[in-house]
């Protein structure tokens, strides 16, 4: 895949690194390893280490294919709320993470499904991303949806697509909310100051939509039911921030003084319900919060 980016009159004397990850979704790091491989160039020659932009340049960014690594089978526990030949509804613990990538190469939930679904997986999302259709935050619990075969992923991904997949979510706010009940309707994309973080912008974002509704005042925070009608990439922790009221938790998004006995934000995906791929049968499955959600709550709870 290329990139082709033109500064302007703004962008003179800027770093190359910094333009490319400002007008990208690349980290700097990512753009300096993409240099030093000859994949950027300026003007059709590759760009030099200290190259400093002028007006009118032509940046050309050559983005290779991802090299996918054997992902391996691991016996690993899982909660399983459902299964059949398609589909598979499984609780995710505080912690795993979804998919293996950088850092997190295996003990992910992919690699416990390897081992439990064996070749029953649809590969529509390539060796690292096996049946996963949608994807939780690391430090969220809860509902996540499997599917077995690519007949069951296309289905299903049609109706995450158009808005039919029910998710309902739990969380822990700060401060009271002004309104009991809301929608948040705001474009989410990459912080261009933390390639790592998103936040409400109009810069190469996506629409991102989330409704709110408090339902218990507790001490200092506020317990939320959020319903997602899309699901960017941490939705519901950038829009209850954008708001004035993030997770309790959160170390991204909160404030710098982190509730460390959360161990992440207080995120639980309890509701999730779907049209099953092959019957046309409505499905709906719930699940408790995990412990410490629930340890926090009753901490806080008014008496």
């Amino acid at each position: 895949m290329e990139i082709l980016l033109i500064s302007n009159t703004e962008d003179e004397g800027k770093r190359l690194d910094l333009f490319v990850s400002q007008n990208s979704q690349l980290s700097r790091n990512s753009v300096q390893i993409l240099r030093e491989d000859n994949q950027i160039t300026v003007n059709g020659k590759p760009a030099g280490k200290s190259y400093k932009l002028k007006a009118g340049d032509n940046v050309v960014v050559c983005i290779p294919p991802p090299k996918e690594t054997e992902v391996k089978a691991q016996n690993i526990p899982l909660d399983i709320y459902y299964e059949d030949s398609d589909v598979l509804v499984v609780n995710k613990p505080k912690g795993m993470v979804v998919h293996p990538a950088n850092g997190n190469e295996d003990g992910t939930l992919v690699n416990a499904l390897l081992y439990h679904c064996k070749d029953s997986l649809s590969g529509i999302n390539g060796q690292i991303r096996p049946g996963i259709v949608h994807r939780i935050d690391k430090d969220t619990s809860g509902l996540l949806l499997v599917a077995k075969n690519d007949f069951a992923h296309e289905k299903l991904s049609v109706q995450f697509k158009d808005h039919n997949i029910t998710r309902v979510y739990n969380a822990i706010v700060y401060g009271y909310l002004k309104n009991d009940e809301g929608d948040i309707d705001a474009p989410i994309g990459r912080d261009k100051n933390d390639r790592k973080k998103f936040c409400v912008t109009n810069l190469n974002s996506k629409n991102a939509f989330t409704h709110y509704k408090a339902l218990e005042k507790l001490s200092d925070f506020t317990l939320i039911e959020a319903r997602l009608k899309t699901g960017r990439t941490h939705q519901i922790r950038v829009h209850m921030q954008s708001i004035g009221h993030p997770l309790a938790g959160d170390p991204v998004y909160g404030p710098r003084n982190v509730i460390r006995e959360l161990e992440g934000q207080a995120l639980h995906a309890g509701v999730l319900g779907f049209i099953h791929p092959r019957s046309g049968q409505y499905l709906e499955f719930s699940s408790p919060w995990r412990t410490q959600f629930q340890k926090f709550y009753d901490k806080h709870k008014l008496r």
